[in-house]
């Protein structure tokens, strides 16, 4: 059976359900603190195939490359400098392999560059405009179905973020913000003013990740679904997470107690779910299970 397009399954209303964390999966299968998961793409290729599988065992519709950190500007100073395209290929073909023989879509993660944009740090509207293009075109050439600029927390990040994907690829997007400050995001963007801003953009569906607590960020996706008609993709974290005895990142938020929320996600308007930091492959189970039984 041939794979249906992602905007025709958007379109037709049908819920789907995207992966799981990256990040602290990989450090908790023995990721070095301080490495980034990029390296493992380069250097545990294995390891980055299994956590794909891994989730789309669990149920993802949709599984995100590792290339949330794979933009020139984030990899300056590392050994993966200079390796953009390299990278971002690769990661993309490592979730295709993982991939093969199912009907999941392929995801490209766009994080923030790392630095603020003038006036308040380095970066000019043409250096992230040109970032963004030269990650989005590497990850579109290599096969991906969609591209979801993700974590963001400043709108003209955001939009210098959008008109480079959109001088580069043609593929959906979905463009995310992370409300750390509960609330608002770093730089003080709610998320009626993000959705009122993204309405009118070349967007596909906007989004909700990471952020603070699942009742913070199921009061943002109400917020956000009062002022877009925009579908709207929602991954939190599993809670926020705290630091044991043995000084290991702990996330209390159980897969029992994660699934327990999809129904308030759902009927708030989500139509993609999944979760961000601390969403292991047992997590998504259950955001898959509560899910499929709508």
């Amino acid at each position: 059976m041939s794979k249906q397009s992602f905007l025709s399954r958007i379109n037709a209303k049908e819920l789907l359900v995207s992966d799981g964390a990256t990040g602290s999966t990989l450090i908790a299968r023995g990721l070095p603190s301080g490495m980034t998961s990029e390296t493992w793409v380069v250097d545990q290729p294995e390891k980055i195939i299994q956590l794909h599988r891994d989730f789309i065992t669990a149920g993802a519709d949709i599984i995100l490359t590792c290339t949330f950190g794979a933009s020139s500007t984030r990899m300056k100073g590392s050994l993966l400098e200079g390796k953009t395209a390299f990278v971002n290929r690769k990661a993309v073909e490592l979730a295709l392999e993982a991939a093969t023989g199912t009907q999941t879509f392929i995801a490209g993660s766009l994080g923030p560059l790392g630095q603020l944009m003038k006036p308040y740090g380095p970066l000019d509207v043409d250096e992230v405009r040109n970032a963004y293009a030269e990650q989005a075109r590497s990850i579109c050439e290599a096969g991906a179905d969609l591209l979801v600029i993700e974590t963001q927390f400043d709108m003209g990040e955001i939009k210098a973020a959008i008109q480079g994907v959109n001088t580069a690829c043609e593929l959906p997007l979905v463009v995310s913000l992370s409300y750390d400050r509960g609330r608002r995001t770093m730089m003080g963007i709610s998320p009626s003013q993000a959705g009122k801003e993204l309405e009118g953009l070349p967007v596909d569906l906007i989004g909700i990740n990471c952020g603070r607590s699942l009742e913070e960020n199921l009061q943002n996706l109400v917020d956000l679904r009062q002022v877009t008609t925009k579908p709207i993709w929602f991954k939190p974290n599993a809670g926020l997470p705290h630091v044991d005895g043995l000084g290991k990142t702990v996330y209390e938020t159980t897969p029992d107690m994660m699934g327990a929320q999809v129904y308030s996600w759902l009927t708030s308007g989500a139509q993609i779910v999944g979760g961000c930091c601390g969403t292991s492959p047992e997590h998504l189970k259950e955001i898959s299970n509560h899910v499929k039984t709508q």
